[in-house]
Parts: C-alpha cells; structure tokens; sequence
C-alpha cells in the first residue's frame, strides 16, 4: 500500500535546534505593552470615577443611548477582531490556504441580513437584552433558555480569545502563560466593571488604533521582506494556498469555496445580526438610520482586517515556504507562528514586536470587555431580575451589574486553564460557538421570519438543535483527539533551511512535513546528519495516502464552518415541525414583533382576537397586553 511519511517537529533535538535563532523580546517592547494595558485601565477609571459614575443601569449598559456612529463602529469591529482574527487566521491560511477570505465577499450577505430582517425588529422594541424579544414574540421560558445558550457560548469562547494572545506574549518573552493571564484580564476585568459600556467603547478605540497600527505595519514591513507583493502572490500560487475556486460540495472538507462561503456567511449572520453583544451597540445611538450606518462601518472594518490577517498568512509562507519552522520545531503551536515571524523580519525595528503584541492583546482586550458588558446585561436582565423582582434603586442595579462582570471575568480566567489542553485555536472557535448560535440562530429567525411558529416550537426546536449539534461537536473533537480526524494542511519543506543546507535526508523523509497530524499512526525514525555534528534520529509516521477520516460517520466529520447552518437548519425544521404538530395556545402575533421584509404574507389587521375563545391564561394575557402597548411607540422610533 502507498505511503506517505512526515516529521514529527516537537521531537527535533536540542543540538539541531540551536542552529535556529531564538527571538524574544527587548526593553522597548515591554515598555509599548505597559504602557497600553495603564492607559486602558485610566480609561476605566475615568469613567467609573467620574461624571455620572455609570450610575444607572441604562447608563452602564447602553450609554444612554446618546453613543456617537464612529466609536460604536470601531468598537464593533475591535470586539470582533480578536487574537483569534489576528493570529489564528494566519496560521490557518498559512497552513491550509487562504479560502477563509472567501467570508469576505459573504459579508454583504451578512449586511443586508442583518440591516432589513433583524435590526428593525431590534430598534423598534428598544430593548437592553435581545432576548427580550423571544418572550414578547413566544414566552418567558424561551427567554430565559436563549440567555442560557448566549451565557453559555460566551463561557465557551471566551477563554479561547484569552488564551491566544497569552500564549503568542508566553512564546515572545518567555514569560509563563499562567502568570501572564490574571495581570492582563485583571486589567480588562478592572475598567470593564468600573466604566462600563463607556469605557468599553473608548477603550476599544483606542485599542483598535494601537491594533490597526501594528497590522498594517507588519504588512508593510512583511511585504519589504518577501520581495515585493508580486513575490508574496507567486509564492502563495507556487505553494497551492491560493485555492479560491475549490468547488467540490463535500460539506466534510476543510475549506473549499462553498465550506467557506456558506459556512462563514450564516456563522457571522448569528454573531453579528442577533449577537447580544453587537445588537446592544446598534441601539445605543440616537435614531434608527444611524443604527444601520453603524453597521455599515462596521462591517467596512471587518473587511479590511479580515483581508489583512489572510494576507499576513500569505506573507508568512512567502518567508518561510522553503524552511517550515513546524518541521524545524521552532514553532510548536500554529499560535506561535506569527508572533515568532514578526520577531524575526522585525527584530532591527526596536519596539516594533511589542507594538504589534500590544496590538494582539488590544484585540483581546477589547472581545473580552465587550463579551463581559452584555454578558453582565443578560445575566441581570434574564435570570437576577427575574429571582429578586424589578430593582427600583439605579445604584443598586449599576453595582449589582459590576458584580456579575467581575465574576464573569474571573470564571472566563480560569476557564483558559482548560482551553490550553483542547486543539487548534480557529476550529476550536468557530466549532464550539456554533453548538450554541446556530440553535439561537434558529430561534430568533422562526420569531422574525415565521408567524405561525409557536412558542413551543420555538423551545423544543432549539433544544434538538443544541442536543443534535452537541453530539455532533463532541464525537468530532473525541475523534481528532485520537487522531482519527485528521485536517491535512498544505505541503511545506525544509530545502531552504540554512542548518541543514549540508543536511542528508534518508529518502523517506524528504517529503512534505505535515506537522504531528498523524501521531497515532505506525511510526519508524529517519536518520538525519546535521554538518559533522552526530546523527540525530527524528521519527517520522507513515499512513496510507487513502483518506483516514473516511472511517468516521460523516456528521462528525462535517466542516465546522458548517456547525452555526447546522444547528439553525435543526431548529428551525423542529420548530416548525412541532408548531403545526401541536396545539397552538399562543395570543396573535403582533406586526413589530415579525420582519419588514414579510409583511406583506400577514392580514392588514395588527391583532385579530379569537372569538372562540373566551380567555388565555394569565401569562399569555399579560403577554398580550404587553405586546399591544409599545406598538404605536415603536412605529415613530423606527421612521426616525
């Protein structure tokens, strides 16, 4: 049977590895990473400590709605681009190719979406939490269960943002990853609990300067380095990461076009469109044109930084196509790859590394204290109001608030000290939030978009949704942590590396390195003399060039670009399913509760009574009434 061997790079020895330079940081920059951490924590200070204090509820949470177009869009796009954007994008395309920029062009998709379905349902009702709006549209019980699938993503995720960056700060300064992670978050903890959504707005422009600052710097000097943008795009073509045009359908496979567009295109529907934590900045400006203004910018912001993160990764492998530093071992983590790569074209600029990890943490940063607002505004709406009762005092509603940020944040700390054991960065993102956004994907669009869905259908569906997409996410990760599920990147070499230019490779181990993808696999050891030094053996493994995932059932090999589509698909089918299955006890739906764009599928009358029916229970009566008294409100906010 053919075979095909690889290398596996955490196992090169010392005396071959120390041929490689060893980049680590300088005096200058500790100082920009400082420096950036205390001007974020004056930010917070400031606006906990005076003025107004964010004093009220409304404040904290939502700037009383007095929040200017630009800062609301930097900060959208500055909570959006984390670490994960900036480090683990580039390592993927680096890797894998560069097709995850094909989620660039489904952003319009995205902003038409999110501009003419979702948000003028949103603006109308004015709401703090959008999971308001399920109980207006079906009841309390998919209220409290949406926040519980929101609360419950931002868990799983937000460790993840935390740990990247630490871990790029912890292969730079050489620094323990466990020691950097409480002095940065407790900094984000700080100003996000004093200063509240002011502070996380002009804490994530400045952030985003310092951000934007170090990326178009890296490119511009990574560009120089390569030779020129000719050179980068040649390489890339050489180096089969160009692959924009695979059309193959599988819905197994990693990245081809439809994966991607698809994928990304529904995943950033349910981030960005129904996200708690962008919705809350699209209502805190003035007037409903504005709102869709912000998103505009917003997303103009996502584009850019998206085709520069995919960039960079070209760049990388433009610097590093004929000597593979995972082959070498000099990179362990693909995490670790880029800040290693700015160290090594930029360590003659003095600072220039700690700019741009300054950068990285500011993404972080900024993901991070936005996540812990809306978190903290959803936890205090959904769950603590509803066990104490409406809080009349502000003050005391502001401090409670501060409270739940602060616990939050500390339980998101620990919470890395089990992300640090799972596997690659993007996947694990992407993955473990789509398990919870797709069925709450699910859940809103069947309230927007279906008027006969019922409430019952709305709570069941989601649940087959986040039990179906669970199983899925679980059995997929069990199997690529046995190394049955295997992603096969892009073949690298090492002919170009100077210390083993006198190098002789028995013939098994010349080909491609694809890293330690196979660790499980039958393994041998190939002999490789380094100059005069004594040969060292390193092991290489050897599996059929027939594809091992094939063994796998095919939903646990499904993309998981595909998991948010997934889940959604799930729930909405369930949904609709059990809604005309079973007896539908809900009160008619009201006009503003249900998308523009269908308007015209529903009866002119707003809210037509059944005149059979002599009563509905408390709860939908009360339901009812609610629904009925902002409708003449809303329809004024909406036309400003």
């Amino acid at each position: 049977m053919a075979t095909f061997t690889t290398t596996e790079p955490t196992t090169v020895l010392q005396h071959v590895l120390k041929n490689v330079s060893q980049l680590t940081f300088s005096w200058y920059d500790y100082i920009f990473f400082s420096v950036m951490l205390c001007l974020s924590a004056l930010i917070g200070i400031y606006f906990g400590c005076f003025g107004s204090k964010q004093s009220s509820a409304d404040e904290y949470l939502m700037g009383n709605k007095k929040m200017k177009v630009l800062p609301i869009s930097i900060s959208l796009v500055a909570s959006h681009i984390s670490g994960i954007t900036l480090l683990a994008v580039p390592a993927d395309v680096y890797r894998y190719g560069a097709a995850y920029w094909l989620g660039v062009p489904s952003l319009i998709i995205v902003g038409i979406v999110t501009m003419y379905i979702y948000l003028p349902v949103f603006y109308k009702l004015q709401i703090t939490s959008t999971y308001e709006y399920l109980e207006r549209r079906f009841d309390s019980t998919n209220r409290t269960f949406a926040s519980f699938l929101f609360a419950l993503g931002l868990f799983l995720y937000l460790p993840i943002v935390i740990y990247v960056p630490a871990l790029a700060f912890s292969a730079a300064s050489g620094i323990q990853i466990h020691y950097i992670t409480p002095v940065v978050c407790g900094v984000c903890i700080f100003y996000t609990t004093l200063g509240g959504l002011k502070a996380v707005v002009w804490t994530d422009t400045l952030q985003f300067t310092v951000t934007t600052g170090a990326v178009f710097t890296v490119v511009i000097v990574g560009v120089r380095a390569a030779g020129g943008f000719a050179a980068v795009w040649a390489r890339a073509a050489q180096g089969d990461r160009l692959n924009f045009f695979d059309f193959d359908p599988n819905p197994t496979k990693h990245d081809s076009f439809w994966t991607v567009f698809i994928g990304i295109c529904v995943h950033w529907i349910g981030g960005m469109a129904i996200h708690q934590s962008c919705v809350q900045k699209y209502l805190s400006v003035s007037t409903f044109h504005k709102s869709k203004l912000t998103v505009v910018y917003f997303f103009i912001g996502i584009v850019i930084m998206c085709t520069l993160s995919v960039f960079t990764g070209l760049i990388m492998y433009s610097r590093y196509f004929s000597c593979d530093p995972f082959t070498t071992g000099v990179v362990q983590k693909n995490d670790q790859l880029l800040p290693y790569y700015i160290m090594d074209v930029a360590s003659h600029i003095p600072g220039l590394s700690g700019l741009f990890m300054a950068g990285i943490f500011c993404a972080a940063l900024s993901t991070l204290s936005a996540c812990l607002n809306c978190l903290a505004g959803t936890v205090f709406e959904d769950f603590v109001v509803k066990i104490t009762g409406p809080i009349q005092n502000e003050k005391t509603a502001a401090t409670i608030l501060k409270i739940l940020v602060l616990v939050a944040g500390v339980i998101c700390t620990l919470l890395v000290l089990v992300v640090e054991r799972l596997g690659g960065v993007l996947s694990l993102a992407i993955s473990l939030g789509g398990v919870t956004s797709g069925p709450l994907l699910g859940m809103f669009t069947l309230g927007v978009l279906f008027p006969k869905a019922s409430s019952k259908g709305a709570f069941y569906g989601s649940i087959i949704g986040l039990l179906f997409m669970g199983w899925i996410a679980t059995m997929s990760h069990y199997y690529k942590a046995a190394g049955v599920i295997v992603d096969i990147p892009k073949p690298t070499t090492t002919e170009g590396c100077s210390f083993v230019a006198n190098a002789s490779l028995t013939s098994s181990a010349i080909l491609e390195s694809r890293s330690s993808l196979f660790e499980n696999f039958t393994t041998e050891s190939a002999e490789l003399q380094v100059d005069n030094l004594t040969s060292v053996h390193l092991p290489k493994s050897e599996t059929p060039l027939g594809n091992p995932n094939e063994q796998v059932f095919a939903l646990f090999r499904l993309s998981v670009y595909y998991y948010t589509l997934s889940g959604c698909l799930v729930t909405i089918a369930c949904g609709l399913l059990i809604s005309y299955l079973f007896h539908n006890d809900d009160p008619p739906v009201n006009r503003d509760l249900i998308s523009p764009v269908i308007y015209f599928l529903l009866p002119e009358e707003k809210i037509v009574f059944d005149a059979k029916k002599n009563y509905y229970s408390l709860d939908k009566a009360l339901h009812l009434v609610t629904t009925m008294n902002f409708s003449k409100e809303s329809d004024e906010k909406i036309k400003n």
